[in-house]
């Protein structure tokens, strides 16, 4: 296990906390819901779905959060404004945890702060996300809302460097807080299988430097794999997705957006296996320092 000589930054939203160091807090696991076609999108423009099965798979969800102690959160994908008030209405009624929201577009991803605030959720709400490409407009929207917590994405199209990630960073973070965010979660950036290693070091060197939580879209690497299915069948499909999704959290990250909320029954095991071996190296101080 590794541990931070810089002071880990800990943020709180709405009893879940995010950062630390390795071991001191539960990992953060983020599933997505009513992304592009999901099999339980009815109508992705109007927001209608099977809210039976939208509650299986929550539900499947935070019996594992309990069983493990990990946080499960939602991570909300919506394409307009109306799909956006059903989903996140749900989603603020079936978890008592905090969720994300993301959108393809702009005009969606500032309708969903707007709409949380109106609901009484804007704490319960994390922004997904802020980039160096966001406008000034976004950030005084967002600060407007008084959402406090937001993902800060380290987009870059220097894929390959992590050096490139963090020089984003330090763009973005005068930017957020701006936008009045108090709570910083950085996505150090996967886009496929070779930005994860550079997406994995500048996590651990925004956490050396800086101390905030960190973590990624890592099930992107997989997602984009094409040609592995072919290559190696179905089931080696499950395998690389679960190795994606932790490799960022074995060196130190904080959180991961580990992609469809089905595969919470493949993720939480594995990660649950990491933390369970993290909490006892950090009661006995086994660590290497960075």
């Amino acid at each position: 296990m590794i541990r931070f000589k810089t002071e880990q930054r800990v943020f709180e939203v709405a009893g879940v906390k995010f950062g630390g160091q390795p071991g001191e807090n539960p990992i953060v696991l983020v599933g997505s819901m009513f992304y592009s076609k999901h099999k339980i999108v009815e109508d992705e423009k109007k927001g209608a779905f099977k809210r039976e099965e939208a509650e299986r798979l929550v539900k499947e969800m935070e019996e594992l959060s309990d069983k493990t102690g990990l946080p499960g959160l939602v991570d909300v994908v919506a394409s307009t404004e109306e799909a956006a008030r059903k989903y996140i209405e749900f989603v603020a009624d079936a978890t008592s945890k905090p969720f994300l929201v993301d959108s393809p577009t702009l005009e969606v991803k500032l309708y969903a702060p707007r709409f949380a605030r109106e609901i009484g959720a804007e704490r319960r709400m994390i922004y997904n996300s802020l980039s160096a490409e966001s406008k000034d407009s976004e950030l005084a929207a967002l600060r407007e809302s008084g959402v406090e917590a937001s993902i800060l994405l380290t987009y870059t199209r220097n894929v390959m460097s992590s050096r490139a990630r963090v020089e984003v960073l330090e763009k973005l973070l005068p930017r957020a807080e701006a936008a009045g965010v108090t709570k910083k979660l950085v996505d150090t950036f996967v886009m496929d299988v070779p930005s994860l290693t550079p997406a994995t070091i500048a996590a651990v060197e925004i956490k050396r430097r800086h101390g905030l939580p960190c973590g990624s879209g890592a099930h992107n690497a997989v997602a984009t794999w094409s040609g592995l299915k072919n290559l190696l069948g179905k089931e080696a499909v499950k395998s690389a997705a679960i190795t994606a999704n932790v490799m960022q959290l074995i060196l130190g990250s904080n959180f991961v957006l580990y992609g469809p909320i089905e595969d919470c029954k493949l993720v939480f095991p594995a990660v649950h296996t990491i933390t369970t071996s993290f909490r006892y190296a950090y009661r006995m101080k086994e660590f290497i320092e960075f």
